[in-house]
């Protein structure tokens, strides 16, 4: 159940960083105002709290492994909102970083 939910949490997560950095994004570069750079900036703010709903208490852990699930959050993110296709090597590189979520959260540890 406890992985569920942390991978429930960085689901969340990855929603609101990518979604927010897309705003700012879309904000800056695609001149559509401040409107749309105050909500990147929100959303961003959000992301930052949902990572410290993980259960595991280490922040070096939760951090390096969500920065798996940002690579292939960003390249899905990019595939729904901008029509980009990634291409094999994206989609393999995504795959090892999403490996490397799995070790670094729910290997067994013997602690």
């Amino acid at each position: 159940m406890l992985v569920l939910r942390s991978i429930a949490l960085f689901v969340v997560a990855a929603l609101f960083e990518i979604g927010g950095a897309w705003l700012v994004w879309q904000g800056v570069r695609e001149h559509r105002g401040w409107v749309w750079i105050g909500a990147g900036i929100i959303a961003l703010g959000a992301y930052g709290f949902v990572a410290t709903l993980q259960p595991d208490a280490h922040f070096g852990r939760i951090l390096a492994a969500y920065g798996g699930i940002f690579v292939a959050g960003s390249l899905a993110w990019g595939m729904v909102a901008d029509g980009y296709r990634p291409d094999r090597w994206d989609v393999t590189g995504a795959a090892v970083c999403l490996v490397g979520v799995a070790l670094i959260m729910w290997v067994p540890r013997g602690h």
